[in-house]
């Protein structure tokens, strides 16, 4: 990235997708996935932001050593319902617009990041795994829960199949076959815990590849690899 020139403004606005979603969370909660929300944030401790949060689903799984969230929704609907979850949670959040290329948070100004179902469908997974990388300070911690492309190889080939039709764009830019896991570790971050495991909502949704686990931005950096500016504007 380059640390003097703003990436391009990404325009979010999925109407009919940000329904769809509001739809799905609450099924997705009635088939247990709350036990992977509360690991994902079990634990976590200081300054967090969440990218992506969508209608707030985890605000409630957060714990009271977070001292305060900052939460980053593009959509305009999914902002709203989260805004609205915020002022029920147990620890202080902020929920602003932004975009996944550029965080409206200063550098290594966080001690924790959440990434929840939120890298499959970024226009830029590697840029928005360099802003997080950013905003983190060394050592800080990057939880993440996604879904991620299969390791069977024709599981794998539907997926890529899939996102080579209409898909993303009905589901909000959602792509099934990224490799989510191999992408944080190729934008620096050190992956200390990474549990596999399948789910689904339910038929006809089928069992989908998921991650869930810790990575850490490293306390030292090698040379040439930091690259961090200020952003040009707050939330």
């Amino acid at each position: 990235m380059n640390p003097t020139t703003d990436p391009p403004e990404e325009k979010v606005h999925h109407p009919l997708f940000a329904r769809m979603y509001l739809r799905a969370v609450t099924r997705r909660a009635t088939v247990d996935e709350d036990q992977y929300r509360r690991r994902l944030l079990a634990g976590l401790a200081g300054s967090v932001i969440e990218l992506g949060p969508g209608s707030g689903i985890n605000f409630r799984f957060y714990p009271p050593t977070v001292e305060r969230v900052l939460a980053i929704e593009p959509e305009p609907l999914l902002r709203g319902e989260a805004i609205k979850n915020a002022a029920g949670a147990a620890v202080p959040i902020a929920v602003v617009d932004g975009v996944s290329g550029h965080l409206p948070a200063d550098d290594e100004s966080v001690d924790g990041a959440v990434v929840s179902l939120v890298l499959c469908s970024v226009p830029d997974q590697h840029r928005a795994l360099a802003e997080l990388r950013r905003v983190l300070r060394p050592g800080g911690e990057l939880r993440f829960y996604e879904h991620v492309v299969a390791r069977q190889a024709l599981a794998a080939l539907l997926q890529r199949a899939a996102d080579a039709t209409i898909w993303p764009r009905v589901a909000g830019g959602c792509h099934l076959s990224r490799d989510t896991g191999a992408a944080l570790e190729r934008a620096g971050f050190t992956v200390e815990r990474c549990e596999r495991f399948s789910f689904t909502a339910g038929p006809p949704v089928p069992p989908i590849p998921h991650i869930l686990g810790i990575a850490r931005r490293p306390t030292s950096e090698p040379r040439g690899r930091r690259t961090l500016r200020r952003p040009s504007a707050r939330g």
